[in-house]
């Protein structure tokens, strides 16, 4: 069976191991996926995440979730720009996330990055996400 968010399903399952206190969830692996965690992990959101093959061409991702003093890092991760309904975004259009201490994740012409990131290269782009 096709999938036709896998973002939107990579960020659930990030959102559901969380709020059931796990260590480490497994998702599929792909290029899109894992620029996402890598700034993910750039700013501080997960611990760390490993890529595995479990047969030729198949591959996924675990991720290690990051917990202070008991609870998620990760308070509020959800998807912006959809399948069905693309959110784009210029960097002078982008706003704060609760002012500064969320980010966004845009997909810009030179990769995948955090608002703070496109802010300085001077990029906008697609908003995958948005993390607090």
């Amino acid at each position: 069976m096709s999938m036709t968010d896998p973002l939107g399903d990579m960020l659930t399952r990030i959102r559901n191991a969380g709020m059931a206190h796990k260590n480490s969830v497994t998702i599929p692996a792909s290029n899109l996926r894992g620029n996402v965690l890598e700034v993910l992990k750039r700013e501080g959101y997960i611990r760390d995440f490993a890529k595995a093959e479990i047969r030729k061409g198949i591959g996924e991702f675990s991720v290690e979730l990051k917990y202070h003093e008991g609870q998620p890092v990760i308070r509020q991760i959800e998807r912006v720009s959809t399948p069905g309904r693309r959110v784009y975004s210029k960097v002078k259009d982008l706003p704060k996330f609760y002012n500064g201490l969320g980010i966004y994740v845009l997909s810009t012409p030179s990769g995948v990055m955090s608002d703070n990131e496109a802010r300085q290269a001077n990029l906008g782009g697609e908003v995958l996400a948005r993390v607090f």
